[in-house]
């Protein structure tokens, strides 16, 4: 459903990877590995459609994805290291918003989400109020609240405690269990010898 074909990228007059090819299909689970400065953030942003590649493309369901753009960002949910939270609105302000961009809204499903990620009773506090790892959990909470096919997630472990990696991991493997992708990078611990979990390795060039 997502192929990567033949991306090559070179930032700063060094190639971070060429020729990269891989494709992922419904039910899949998948982690780019990588040191720093190996480009996991520069392919991760390049298949979201957010960054150019110098060679290859990138296609979904069968078609590039900047022939489809509109198509493909239905079907996208796209985290990266901005956490993309309203610091003048609450932490369901924020999420309500969201919904209501994306034409759904379920005002009980939004308490819910909230509460998988540990913001119960701060659900009126604006945002600029709240931690770094509270910011977070507010966008991680779009997990709970999405319907998208194709999760592609920067760092979403960023200040986040062991009892949340657990809540993650249990939300990811619901999500490609019930047919959908997840491609993520993180420096944590995850998911260690998990059936359900395939690495890509990205080597510094």
């Amino acid at each position: 459903m997502l192929e990567v074909k033949q991306l090559s990228c070179v930032r700063d007059d060094r190639v971070l990877f060429d020729a990269l090819t891989f494709s992922l299909s419904p039910g899949e689970l998948v982690q780019i590995e990588g040191p720093n400065g190996a480009g996991k953030t520069t392919l991760l942003r390049i298949i979201a459609g957010l960054g150019l590649a110098d060679r290859g493309e990138v296609c979904w369901q069968q078609q590039v994805i900047t022939q489809q753009r509109d198509a493909f960002y239905r079907d996208l949910l796209f985290l990266g290291h901005t956490t993309g939270v309203k610091r003048e609105l609450t932490a369901f302000e924020n999420l309500s918003h969201s919904m209501q961009m994306h034409g759904h809204y379920a005002h009980d499903a939004i308490w819910h989400a909230l509460a998988k990620v540990g913001l119960a009773g701060r659900e009126d506090i604006p945002a600029g109020q709240l931690s770094a790892g509270q910011n977070r959990r507010v966008a991680l909470a779009r997990l709970w609240l999405s319907d998208r096919r194709l999760w592609i997630l920067d760092e979403p472990l960023t200040a986040i405690d062991k009892q949340g990696v657990k809540v993650l991991e249990a939300v990811f493997e619901r999500h490609v269990k019930q047919g959908g992708i997840v491609l993520f990078t993180t420096h944590q611990d995850m998911f260690i010898d998990h059936p359900l979990l395939r690495r890509i390795r990205l080597g510094a060039q």
